[in-house]
């Protein structure tokens, strides 16, 4: 594993998201995914914020698509996730698989 950043668990639900989603990865989508996925309800203010931080740390690339009446002529931000960002999630779940080593059996087992 390289020393790259990690990225957060909703920072991971949002890039899977997009990733699945493909050339359909824009907010509204991500959202609808997300909460289909995870059963997580999720606010647009909180998936604008990530993205923009997505954004910023290069993980993932946005652009506006013409505008279109169904949404009051307002363009749709589409997401692409970049090279980098796809480094990152296989980073986290290199490290998520690494901590998992050796307790599957305990997590199993535990009695609630």
């Amino acid at each position: 594993m390289t020393s790259r950043a990690f990225i957060g668990e909703f920072e991971q639900m949002v890039l899977a998201a997009a990733l699945r989603l493909g050339e359909r990865a824009y907010g509204a989508a991500i959202l609808a995914e997300i909460e289909t996925q995870t059963g997580r309800r999720v606010t647009s203010g909180a998936l604008y914020v990530t993205l923009d931080r997505l954004e910023q740390k290069r993980l993932i690339e946005t652009w506006l698509r013409d505008p279109t009446p169904e949404r009051g002529g307002r363009p749709k931000r589409y997401i692409r996730v970049t090279r980098s960002g796809l480094e990152a999630m296989r980073d986290a779940r290199e490290a998520l698989l690494s901590l998992w080593r050796g307790i599957e059996d305990r997590i199993r087992t535990a009695k609630s």
